[in-house]
């Protein structure tokens, strides 16, 4: 197993968090200026420090990714870490579940250890476990707290450049789905997040979101979907108009890489996203 960081201009967290993390550690600077990979080499030796000259976003991930040696690739934040111990139960998970390709982990925020809402929709979700399996199955996750079946992650092309940052799990889960790979939600494997003092203001992270949510429907979705997604950022009035605006540069792109998902795929995401909007009843 190889823990893979990137991060951007957050040398104290990473500071703190990077001796957290058992070897193999890959740390991917996303173009930082405020001086991270110096101190990471100074402090914390062992650890696989790659420069980029710019920032990436999320496909800084894919970098390291692609430089681990290990079958077994889990993520982290600057902010995050796992459990001790939850590593060694992640790989021995993926060693009995050939067919799995990514395991998404319960997550503690903060001090008070408090669980991350995401957990209980991943655990209580509608959907069916797979054909003589018990796990939880998923069609979601949050980057920080997964682990990946390193050539599953690969065949399925990574983190996209087209959604940068910002619920770039998204697209990700469907391809790695559309492959045939299982993603599964283990809530014995635990993940602390103590979300950094520096992250971005609540208004820009959910311009990002419905920006990227929508241009992953245009990637992946039946046009039906792609509108009702647009109706849905038009009706957050100021912000969803502005994800709009920064979405159309990046639709090109976007439409050179579209391919709909299969149909028994599509129908799970809608039973998931009715449920979801039905008050998860």
């Amino acid at each position: 197993m190889t823990v893979v960081v990137a991060s951007r201009n957050r040398r104290s967290e990473l500071l703190e968090t990077l001796g957290r993390h058992p070897s193999p550690v890959i740390l991917v600077d996303n173009g930082s200026t405020d001086g991270t990979a110096e101190a990471v080499e100074q402090a914390h030796p062992s650890v696989q420090v790659v420069r980029l000259s710019t920032n990436q976003g999320a496909t800084a991930r894919n970098v390291g990714v692609a430089l681990a040696t290990t079958p077994y690739v889990a993520f982290a934040d600057d902010d995050s870490w796992w459990e001790p111990g939850a590593l060694d139960t992640a790989a021995e998970i993926l060693d009995k579940q050939p067919g799995v390709g990514l395991l998404a982990a319960r997550i503690l925020l903060g001090e008070e250890n408090i669980p991350d809402p995401v957990c209980e929709l991943m655990a209580n979700s509608p959907l069916s476990p797979d054909p003589g399996s018990s796990a939880k199955p998923i069609l979601g996750f949050v980057a920080c707290a997964a682990v990946v079946r390193r050539d599953a992650f690969l065949s399925s092309q990574g983190f996209d450049p087209v959604i940068f940052f910002g619920g770039e799990e998204e697209r990700l889960a469907l391809d790695l789905a559309t492959n045939g790979w299982a993603l599964s939600y283990e809530p014995d494997l635990i993940v602390h997040h103590h979300p950094s003092p520096t992250r971005g203001a609540p208004q820009d992270r959910e311009l990002l979101i419905l920006r990227n949510h929508l241009l992953t429907a245009t990637m992946r979705r039946p046009w039906p979907v792609v509108l009702r997604n647009l109706r849905h950022a038009v009706r957050h009035g100021r912000p969803g108009l502005r994800a709009i605006l920064t979405a159309i540069p990046r639709l090109p792109a976007a439409l050179t890489a579209r391919h709909k998902i299969p149909p028994p795929l599509e129908q799970r995401l809608t039973l998931l996203e009715t449920w979801q909007t039905n008050g998860r009843r």
